[in-house]
């Protein structure tokens, strides 16, 4: 594709290519031979910032932001990192996340064409380099530009995008124009493809220039229509997207020129870190030079490190063993600041630690930065560097204040969860070393370690730890955590909906008119068939509101024809409603029917429904705003709603939850309903929206609860609370890590639970012989007594096993030269093993039988028969099994009345 812009024609730029790379690039220096990108270039402003202004974060981004809301852009606030509008990626990773699926598929306006954005991405892809190499982070902040040209409705492409970077970077910032290069290097990702610019200055890329304009080629398309971008092929879009990304870090620390991107933006936190881990100060050289040299290439491997560190100590004169030792704890607290802010933004915006998703992601963060704070040998606790970032970022991020309380209280759970994982882990990793030591290996393989982290929380240093005091090798990679980063991404990705029936079946139907949300009390209605598919009828209105969103489908009958015909499930494929119907012979296309729903069935799901919306509204204030639904589910008698929270709910939250509730089912607040388009929903409510997951379609039903609770929900509700009848929570329970699960009913079914549960006082009371309100203290009166009575009955039983055993002493027989003890007595297999341990001698057999069968054999240690040998004389004789070992034997014989017999079996056997 030509990539000769208006400003690279008009402006004298030349068109050259790289003679180290071999990739084109656009300059204005006739003398230049390389493109400016690393590996080709070093840095070269380290010591000497490319920008003539030094900028903080925040005047870098409102500099960026204000440029081009000057020049016709509408700015736009942030994203949240966890994406709520889409289930296919975990977190946002590029500001034009923040646009996909909804925007540039065109079902969704963007929220202003042009616009602008600073959006915080998260990227485990480089976690490995961060600290090292001296510009990877996990969070930074992508500003960017983007216009949305629609089919017909163009904004601007190519040449705007090229001559508005450029003037950003050379009138607003300084920059010396002959030192920026244009870079030609097409991109790829997420099923979408282009032409790009890499804009790159100094040795550092600035910004990317994306021109999205394909998407991934269906099977059948046309050949002349597909083109190939980075071995994949695509075609043609219809809607062509500016996509930008500027690095904000990477620009302060352009107008800085400080060894490291960390020192431009994190000072706040590696400064304080440096004195407390008493960090020596090294020469600003060795910092520069293994920043200017790290920039070259990415951290792959060990040897890639390997390989640095040797470079580095030759430029500086001093040997790759003193270089580590100087600059490893620099790597260090650079890795600590960075993914401590990165969970700052994660845990602000919902991201709860666990062992699944995004939730896996934070938790890997928290432990690496815990086991790098143990290599500095500093005590302090996560959460206080969490609060170093909370204090420093909420003048910008309000939020981060709003909810500090809840962000370091995950922090420190975390953070104990992690000290008792350890503990236990030492055990699991010398059990491992064990095992490999006796199948002769002197190495713990990769694939053991990711599952020791992924099953258990154990980092591979703590593995590596164990295992060397034990003789056994462990070979770390330096990208491990990136390793680990993927699988978990992948393992996060949707899963396909499977319909009931075909949708090329259904697709040339209208939509069904839903009567359900026309007259949520619409219990009878008359429609028309207009298919019948297998014994699914279609028809052109219902009031039967099909199954969705954690709500189940309604039942009822059809009448046809003067027949009732009952529905035993209500599905919906796209827009179109089917109904399951028992006998679909009678229903033929064209045909009148009735329709009658299951009322009682129905108000009781709304009842749950409108209920769920008003707990959840109690769990967010009670418990914090990091509280998110992860699922729900209504029945008649019950409603489940599952939301993720990082420890157990206590009894008196759970109190108060449920009086707030309760609270405002009192005051009979309006329930009201309207359906908006997506971006004027998620600008007007932001996306507390998407509570129960991701709601397709242009326009979305929006459920509001007045000064409540308002969120994205297709169900059926009640137009007030007051309807809703009483909230009783039954009961909690932890379903999964991070996510609790609160069992509730209301109205009718609430009152049924509770006259369940006072039927069951009321009979304990008669029990007890008490008023009702005696109960507990009777109860527990009652259990003392027992366990009082239990300890005498044990005290007795000692008494009596001693009297057995004295007894049984006196008793013994001589058969040659074994002394011989066997009895029938009473007691239980545990007073005859306790006895038999007692009478136990060097030359003698003891035989113990109940009653009820139970036996036990003890031999002395220096004869030759064993126990286990005498029990099968005994099941011999008298039926049933057993077996032990040498000295001692149990089981049971089949036959309590051959007892006897078979003691005298025995004894003959002894003779």
């Amino acid at each position: 594709m030509d990539m000769t812009t208006r400003m690279f024609r008009e402006e004298g730029w030349i068109r050259k290519t790289c003679k180290v790379c071999g990739k084109p690039f656009w300059t204005l220096d006739p003398d230049r031979e390389t493109c400016g990108d690393p590996p080709c270039d070093e840095y070269r402003f380290i010591g000497k910032p490319g920008i003539p202004k030094r900028y903080t974060l925040d005047e870098m981004r409102e500099k960026f932001l204000g440029f081009f809301e000057k020049r016709g852009h509408g700015r736009i606030k942030r994203y949240p990192v966890l994406p709520r509008w889409r289930d296919d990626v975990l977190l946002v990773g590029a500001s034009i996340m923040d646009f996909q699926p909804w925007v540039i598929s065109g079902e969704a306006e963007p929220p202003a064409n042009p616009l602008t954005i600073s959006q915080p991405s998260i990227r485990f892809t480089d976690i490995d380099n961060v600290g090292i190499t001296g510009r990877h982070f996990t969070v930074f902040e992508m500003m960017a530009h983007h216009a949305f040209n629609y089919p017909g409705k163009p904004v601007y492409w190519m040449d705007e995008t090229v001559e508005l970077a450029f003037e950003f970077f050379t009138k607003e910032l300084g920059m010396k124009a002959e030192d920026i290069t244009f870079k030609e290097n097409p991109w790829a990702g997420g099923g979408n493809a282009g032409p790009a610019f890499e804009v790159l200055y100094r040795g550092l890329e600035v910004a990317t220039l994306v021109f999205m304009q394909y998407k991934k080629a269906p099977e059948n398309a046309d050949p002349g229509q597909v083109v190939e971008i980075k071995g994949d092929f695509y075609v043609p879009m219809e809607t062509k997207v500016v996509d930008t990304g500027y690095g904000l870090e990477r620009l302060v620390w352009m107008s800085q020129g400080t060894p490291t991107a960390y020192d431009a933006v994190l000072g706040y936190v590696i400064e304080p870190l440096k004195k407390l881990a008493g960090i020596e100060r090294i020469d600003e050289r060795i910092l520069m030079e293994n920043s200017r040299l790290a920039g070259m290439f990415d951290i792959e491997d060990r040897g890639d490190l390997r390989y640095l560190r040797e470079q580095v100590a030759k430029r500086v004169g001093i040997s790759a063993e003193e270089l580590e030792k100087a600059v490893r704890p620099y790597e260090l607290i650079y890795a600590i600041a960075d993914h401590t802010k990165a969970l700052t933004f994660m845990i602000a915006d919902g991201v709860i630690p666990s062992n699944i998703k995004a939730g896996y992601l934070a938790r890997l963060l928290i432990r690496k930065s815990i086991r790098h704070l143990r290599e500095l040998g500093l005590e302090v606790p996560l959460a206080e560097i969490v609060a170093m970032h909370i204090k420093e970022l909420s003048p910008t991020f309000p939020e981060f204040r709003e909810m500090e309380d809840v962000i370091l209280d995950v922090i420190n759970v975390e953070e104990k969860r992690y000290q008792e994982t350890l503990e236990r882990g030492s055990d699991l990793v010398k059990r491992e070393i064990a095992r490999l030591k006796n199948a002769g290996k002197g190495e713990i393989p990769l694939e053991r370690l990711i599952l020791f982290y992924e099953s258990h929380g154990l980092t591979p240093e703590i593995v590596k730890e164990v295992a060397e005091k034990e003789g056994v090798r462990v070979e770390i990679p330096d990208n491990f955590y990136t390793l680990v980063a993927k699988q978990a991404e992948k393992a996060g990705k949707a899963e396909a909906v499977e319909y009931v029936v075909d949708f090329e079946l259904v697709k040339d139907l209208p939509d069904t008119r839903t009567l359900y949300y026309e007259d949520p009390f619409m219990r009878e209605f008359d429609a028309e068939v207009l298919r019948v598919i297998d014994d699914w009828v279609v028809l052109n209105a219902t009031s039967f509101y099909p199954e969705g969103g954690g709500q189940p489908y309604d039942t009822g009958v059809l009448a046809v024809d003067g027949e009732e015909v009952k529905v035993t499930s209500v599905q919906k494929v796209g827009k179109v409603i089917l109904h399951r119907v028992e006998r679909p012979e009678l229903f033929r296309e064209g045909a009148r029917v009735h329709g009658r729903i299951n009322w009682e069935r129905r108000i009781q799901h709304m009842r749950h429904h409108t209920g769920t919306h008003v707990l959840m509204g109690a769990l967010v204030r009670v418990l914090g705003k990091h509280v998110w639904q992860a699922g729900s589910q209504l029945s008649t008698d019950w409603a489940r709603l599952d939301i993720s929270h990082y420890k157990r709910i206590s009894e008196e939250e759970l109190r108060e939850i449920e009086r707030l509730a309760n609270r405002v089912v009192m005051e009979n607040r309006k329930v009201t309903w309207e359906w908006l388009p997506r971006t004027e929903a998620e600008q007007k409510y932001g996306f507390r929206l998407y509570q129960g997951g991701v709601v397709p379609g242009r326009a979305i039903r929006v459920l509001k609860i007045e000064d409540w609770d308002v969120q994205a929900c297709g169900g059926t509700h009640l137009p007030n609370t007051g309807l809703i009848g009483p909230i009783k929570i039954l009961r909690t329970e932890r379903i999964q890590d991070g996510v609790e699960r609160i069992i509730f009913a209301a109205g009718e079914a609430a009152i049924n639970w509770m006259q369940e549960t006072e039927g069951i006082i009321k009979k304990t009371a008669e029990i007890f012989r008490v008023p009702p309100e005696k109960v507990p203290e009777t109860a527990e009166r009652f259990f003392n007594e027992w366990k009082e009575a239990r300890k005498e009955v044990e005290k007795l039983r000692k008494e009596l096993a001693k009297l057995l055993v004295y007894e049984l002493e006196s008793g013994v027989e001589k058969v040659g030269e074994v002394e011989f003890i066997g009895r029938v007595v009473e007691g239980t297999i545990d007073d005859l093993r306790e006895a038999a341990n007692k009478l136990r001698k060097d030359k003698r057999v003891v035989i113990l039988i109940t009653g009820e069968g139970h036996f036990v054999v003890a031999v002395g240690d220096s004869l030759d028969i064993t126990a286990e040998e005498l029990a099968k004389v005994i099941t011999g004789v008298a039926g049933g099994g057993g077996g032990g070992r040498k000295e001692l034997a149990q089981g049971r014989i089949k036959n309590p009345l051959k007892a006897g017999e078979a003691i005298e079996e025995v004894k003959k056997r002894l003779g």
